[in-house]
Formats: structure tokens, C-alpha cells, sequence
């Protein structure tokens, strides 16, 4: 056990505050939800019935989106793409390990390496796929979580406009929602590129060695 902790620390602990943010979440979203029912003399969900309603799969998802989003499009970019002295850039100049083509004859290789064809074809971008699959699953979730509130708000307010998910696909409200997550997901891709020339942290990957010069590319 303690062998598998070691070996696991970091997605573990990660795995653990995801939960229990996304666990607090839930139940102050909850409490506002009723909140705002109350405000217009509705009975409050029960936890069970909040956490299919509108409200929750909207604000769940339209964050989940972009954070997908984001380190799929940053797989891609860095396979041809460089900056200059940043520890999250390949070198400038040469090929370097991850460029190299795979060999079916390396020991203990993936069984896609080994099988060839389509199949490592496929493989060998599966990290990008399986990204931006996860970001087209959550974009869709969120669209449907908000037409759910969309509608709910309408019918709080005593208007009869009903939407449709496509038609809530073309209102500003989803891209308003929606964008000002993609931007924030890049903005802090941008501050990782960029403030990694300067700064340091001692023992991270992330971060070129201390005594490394700023113009020195890659960790």
C-alpha cells in the first residue's frame, strides 16, 4: 500500500480535491438553488432531484468543457510549436524523445506499437482524442443543462419562451457562459509558458532547473 501511494501520490491527491470541490460545489449550489426558489415562493429540490436539474449540470459542465478544451488544444500545439526559454516548450532546434518514431521492437511497448496500422495510427494521437472527446461530451452536457435552466427561469418568471437546445445553442447567454471559460483556461496556459522563462520552483517538472539561464528551452 504504501508502495502504491508513492507511486500514485499525485494523482490520488488530485483525485481526492476534485471530489471534494466538486462535493462543495454541489451543495452550496444546492442551497442557492433553494435560495432562489424561495425568492419566488417555489418548494426547494431535494439534493437527489438538484443534482439532475439545469443549474447543477450547467454550472458542472460549462467549466469541465474548458479545462478539456484547453489541454487538448496545448497537446497539440506543443508538438510544432516553441517558445523560447520556457520549461513548457521542446528545444528550439533537433528532435527530442517524443518526436522519435515508435518502435515496435522496444521492450515492454504498448500493445498498439506493436500491432501497427490503424490501430497505432489512432494510438499514437490518443491523448489529444481523448481530450477533445471529453471537451465535445461536457460542451454538449452543458448545452443541455443550460436549456434546462433556461427554460426553468422562464417558467420562475412567469414567461411562456420556451427554447430548444439548438435554439439555446445560438443564444448569447451559452457562448457568454462558455467563453469566459475558454479564456480563463488560456490565460493561465499563457502564464505557465511565459512565467516559466523567469520564475523557478525547486523540484517541479514544470520548472527548469534553478541555476538554469532564462533563455534555456525546455525542463
Amino acid at each position: 500500500m504504501k508502495k502504491f501511494l508513492y507511486e500514485n501520490g499525485l494523482s490520488i491527491l488530485l483525485l481526492v480535491i476534485t471530489v471534494l470541490t466538486l462535493v462543495g460545489q454541489l451543495v452550496v449550489g444546492w442551497h442557492e438553488f433553494n435560495n432562489e426558489l424561495s425568492d419566488y415562493g417555489r418548494v426547494p429540490f431535494t439534493f437527489g432531484a438538484y443534482l439532475s436539474s439545469g443549474h447543477c449540470i450547467e454550472a458542472v459542465f460549462e467549466n469541465w468543457e474548458s479545462e478539456f478544451l484547453q489541454m487538448g488544444l496545448y497537446v497539440v500545439l506543443t508538438v510544432s510549436l516553441r517558445q523560447k526559454g520556457s520549461s513548457e516548450s521542446k528545444d528550439l532546434d533537433g528532435q527530442e524523445e517524443v518526436d522519435r518514431e515508435p518502435s515496435p521492437t522496444r521492450k515492454d511497448a504498448p500493445w498498439p506499437v506493436r500491432k501497427g496500422g490503424w490501430v497505432l495510427a489512432l494510438y499514437r494521437n490518443s491523448l489529444s482524442i481523448a481530450f477533445f472527446l471529453l471537451f465535445g461530451l461536457s460542451f454538449f452536457l452543458h448545452a443541455i443543462g443550460g436549456v434546462k435552466q433556461y427554460n426553468a427561469e422562464q417558467v420562475l418568471m412567469g414567461k411562456s419562451g420556451q427554447l430548444s437546445l439548438w435554439q439555446f445553442l445560438g443564444t448569447s447567454e451559452f457562448w457568454f457562459q462558455s467563453l469566459q471559460n475558454w479564456q480563463s483556461e488560456f490565460l493561465s496556459v499563457l502564464s505557465i509558458v511565459v512565467l516559466s522563462i523567469f520564475l523557478r520552483q525547486k523540484g517541479s517538472p514544470q520548472s527548469k532547473p534553478v541555476d538554469a539561464p532564462h533563455s534555456e528551452t525546455g525542463a
